[in-house]
């Protein structure tokens, strides 16, 4: 079997030490063919570095990398004229400060020119990225720019919007160099997390072509499901002897945890970070989450006050989805989906239907929301140890394990005037947190119950209400009791032959404790 270019951004590194390598050349060569301009924006961890890197290959004409793809014959032509290009990869500048960010990018400019043995004499930042790029094309013709990781600065700063402004301000000076350089150009591609607006970032660049919502260019980076099962069937059997199953419990297993993902509600993909992580380790874990989840994210969620994850299906209009605005002003669900947490379900009409596009990203907001925004100490420790009380049908001790789980919450992170829907989703986070699989809300004839927990010999089926005060606990208790009853939430289950314990789960909002009673 090839190795698994884990971590691997570099496309000759790849391609000299016979990594495996999914062919999205005929991808790229499509994009070549169709114009020259060109913005994408992806969640972290999907492909954008290498294709950059691919991009670099194939105009400098290395045809040695490109034997048996499919863009041998364009690379083995370009060999004969190749381009000029300049790679420029913004996640490496500094950003605490505008002053920092103009000196890294000063240096960055600077080293570039050195290692092309060219001397550069302008003083100001944007001076010297337009010297660079005429010296280049007076050197070796038409210039190839990429540019990675366009709106770091901005992203790193998403917390203090004043800061971002000045950010922004900076980088739009330093990208407006290109529309005065366009003459100079052969081809443009630059990429990043978030859509940029026409007004912002590069309001000068009114000819790049965004293509991140283009059908036509949706699985230029990720792994479709053909591209696994072909590219990856090793592994895939390996990994089934491995585990003592068969292929086919494997791909139902990496369609559940890492696919998903859409970018014009059509052609659904696979995580490359993820997937290369999971074959390489033989188990099934939250391996994007684990990479690093940007602290941007937790930052806008505070301050846009998005709360518990339990689920989110969301409906949004398409014109306010694709039209470009500034972070601050965007619909978060927008920001939420370009990150990576949301995905494009489908698209109806003039909407889009917003979800979580599989279990990875579920549990890992879970843990993040967990970690990071309630500060839940142990909270991998306390969903194991309410799955094992769930488990063995113990309902007083999970309420014991989640009071805990509630108390350690301080107090500035517990927003007032919760409801119903909070706490039942932090309970469901708590097992999420831990990789345990839970069902919110499963639909039955006359309602839906909160929380149904399958095991082999039981079912756990939970209702959770909400009351204000200490008195109206009891009043609520009677009205989920009531609620079950009424509604047959068990029907579905009782010809199962399995044990069935239910519960009404009261949260009291005073006291900031919860109380159950077994039914």
């Amino acid at each position: 079997m090839q190795e698994l270019p884990i971590g691997i951004q570099s496309f000759e590194r790849l391609r000299e030490n016979n990594y495996l390598y999914v062919d999205k050349t005929e991808r790229l060569l499509d994009l070549l063919s169709h114009g020259e301009r060109y913005f994408l924006s992806r969640p972290r961890r999907f492909g954008k570095s290498l294709t950059l890197s691919t991009l670099e290959a194939m105009f400098k004409g290395k045809i040695e990398l490109f034997r048996g793809l499919a863009a041998e014959k364009w690379v083995e032509k370009q060999q004969q004229h190749p381009s000029p290009v300049l790679r420029l990869d913004i996640s490496i500048v500094e950003t605490g400060s505008v002053e920092r960010l103009e000196l890294t990018l000063k240096e960055i400019i600077e080293r570039t020119a050195l290692f092309s043995d060219m001397e550069l004499h302008a003083e100001s930042m944007t001076g010297k990225f337009a010297e660079l790029i005429m010296r280049f094309y007076k050197a070796k013709g038409p210039v190839v720019i990429l540019i990675d990781e366009y709106d770091k600065p901005i992203l790193d700063n998403i917390d203090d919007l004043e800061k971002a402004n000045e950010m922004r301000k900076l980088m739009r000076s330093f990208y407006t160099v290109l529309k005065g350089c366009d003459d100079y150009l052969r081809f443009v591609m630059i990429t990043g997390i978030s859509k940029f607006s026409k007004v912002g970032v590069f309001s000068a660049l009114n000819n790049l072509h965004d293509i991140s919502l283009i059908e036509n260019y949706s699985d230029i980076v990720g792994y479709t499901q053909n591209e696994l099962e072909s590219y990856f069937k090793e592994r895939i059997n390996f990994t089934a002897d491995k585990l003592k199953t068969d292929s086919s419990a494997i791909l139902e297993k990496l369609r559940d945890y890492y696919d998903g993902f859409s970018f014009d509600g059509n052609i659904k993909l696979y995580n490359p970070f993820s997937i290369l992580n999971c074959f390489s380790a033989g188990e099934f874990r939250n391996y994007w989450y684990e990479s690093g989840s940007p602290s941007f994210i937790v930052e806008y969620m505070k301050k846009y006050k998005i709360e518990a994850p339990e689920e989110y299906r969301h409906k949004i209009v398409e014109h306010d989805f694709t039209t470009s605005q500034e972070i601050e002003r965007a619909d978060p669900s927008s920001f939420l989906f370009q990150s990576g947490y949301l995905t494009i379900e489908k698209k109806e009409e003039q909407f889009f239907i917003l979800d979580y596009p599989n279990r990875e990203v579920l549990d890992s907001i879970s843990s993040m929301y967990l970690k990071l925004i309630y500060r839940v100490e142990s909270y991998a420790f306390l969903g194991n140890e309410i799955w094992k009380a769930l488990r063995e049908g113990n309902i007083a001790e999970v309420i014991k394990l989640y009071n805990t789980a509630i108390a350690g919450i301080p107090y500035d992170d517990y927003f007032k005037n919760k409801n119903e829907f909070w706490y039942r989703s932090l309970f469901i986070m708590l097992l999420r947190g831990a990789g345990i699989i839970s069902y919110s809300e499963p639909h039955t004839s006359k309602g839906r119950a909160d929380v149904v927990i399958q095991f082999e010999t039981k079912i756990i089926v939970l209702e959770f209400k909400f009351a204000a005060h200490m008195s109206d606990v009891d009043k609520k208790l009677h009205e989920g009791t009531q609620q079950i009853q009424e509604r047959g939430y068990t029907n579905s289950y009782d010809a199962e032959g399995r044990k069935i314990i239910c519960a009404v789960v009261v949260a009291d909002d005073e006291t900031r404790q919860v109380t159950a009673r077994v039914l």
